[in-house]
């Protein structure tokens, strides 16, 4: 269904080295780079879409984040929700609604909310239950 996300930033540089290590905790790998034109891209480890692009706006004119716009990142379990969110604060990132249960969306969605280091919000989410047993991980 989506070909890719495009979030705008005003240090290409700097919001590359911010979401290289969260992409890559959640099993993305960098597609492309390209510091003459801004930009940098991830994809899914398993496919060619959709892509995660970061970059300078199209328009020149600063990037600024929407007014209710987000985007939200599928983690494969809470943990990996828990060190997202808390990566995403060590890198300079904004809490916006630390690792939890949202019932109000459904009985088992985790997630955790940031704002970037140009002000986009961000979401990271599971929607599964916790497996039962000793070597349990959501999924």
């Amino acid at each position: 269904m989506l070909s890719h996300i495009y979030l705008g930033t005003n240090d290409p540089a700097r919001a590359e080295a911010f979401y290289a290590p969260i992409l890559a905790l959640l099993g993305w790998r960098l597609r492309f780079s390209d510091a003459t034109t801004g930009w940098a891209g991830w994809e899914p480890a398993d496919a060619a879409r959709p892509l995660f692009i970061v970059g300078r706006p199209y328009d020149r004119e600063p990037a600024s984040p929407s007014n209710g716009g987000m985007v939200a990142l599928l983690a494969p379990d809470r943990p990996t929700v828990d060190a997202v969110f808390a990566m995403a604060l060590r890198g300079g990132a904004l809490d916006q609604g630390e690792p939890g249960l949202r019932p109000h969306y459904h009985a088992h969605y985790y997630g955790a909310y940031f704002r970037d280091l140009d002000g986009n919000k961000v979401c990271v989410c599971c929607h599964h239950a916790p497996a039962q047993g000793p070597s349990a991980k959501d999924g």
